[in-house]
This record gives C-alpha cells, sequence and structure tokens, in this order.
C-alpha cells in the first residue's frame, strides 16, 4: 500500500498516516496492538502518539484498510486487510496469534449454513489453543 491507496480510502496522506500503514506492511507479526505499533515507532525515532495512533487505526478500520480482531483475553489487535480470507488460532499461554486457510472448514460452514437454510456472509474463526505437552 501506498500514499494513493490513503487517499483512494478517502484520507489525506500524513506522516503519521503513512508510519502507521508502513509498519503493518512490514512487521511480523502481521497482528499489533496500537501499543505494539506505538512502541515501534519509537525504536525508529518517530515522535507520534499513543493517541494518535489509535485515532489513525480507527480511520483505516473505517476505510477497510485494517481488520480489527478482539480476541478473548487480550488487547484488539489489528492487521492490514489484504483481501483473502483467513481464520485464526491464538495460542491462549503466549497469545501469539496464527493465521491459516481450510478449504474443507470452509465448505462445512457452507454446509452447516444451507442445513439450516442459510447463507454465510460473513465468518469469523477463532480457535484458542494450547501446545500439546
Amino acid at each position: 500500500m501506498e500514499s494513493q491507496d490513503l487517499r483512494k480510502a478517502g484520507l489525506k496522506v500524513t506522516h503519521p498516516r503513512m508510519r502507521v500503514l508502513e509498519l503493518l506492511e512490514q512487521t511480523k507479526p502481521r497482528h499489533m496492538t496500537a501499543e505494539d505499533i506505538y512502541r515501534a515507532l519509537l525504536e525508529h525515532g518517530d515522535e507520534i502518539g499513543l493517541a494518535t495512533v489509535y485515532r489513525v487505526l480507527t480511520q483505516f478500520e473505517a476505510a477497510g484498510l485494517v481488520l480489527k480482531h478482539n480476541f478473548e483475553g487480550g488487547h484488539a489487535v489489528y492487521e492490514l486487510d489484504r483481501g483473502d480470507h483467513h481464520d485464526h488460532m491464538v495460542d491462549i499461554d503466549t497469545g501469539k496469534v496464527i493465521e491459516f486457510q481450510s478449504s474443507e472448514i470452509e465448505k462445512l460452514q457452507r454446509e452447516v449454513a444451507a442445513k439450516h437454510g442459510y447463507e454465510i456472509e460473513e465468518h469469523a474463526l477463532v480457535l484458542y489453543v494450547r501446545k500439546k505437552r
């Protein structure tokens, strides 16, 4: 994403918006809290306040640039909306978020909805997991 993506989303190109966008594109893991983003900006010498980070993320979410996830037991995390559907596993001990795709699970979900007379408009699947011991 670049400055034209911000303009297409109806947002003015500003330094804080560009820096948050760059961080979300380049950083691993792909799921970051607002505090993670704020700390990374400070580490890179950017004087962008936490309130500004929250404001930018809210604007990005409203514009459809980022997805916000509220996984249980943690803070909201953000990721760029790359347009590819995927589901998540959350390690309940570490908070690590793992993305996965499964055509079998997607098919089964459609079948379950159809069996009840529905079709899926949108869904989010989150598995809360723990490493086997």
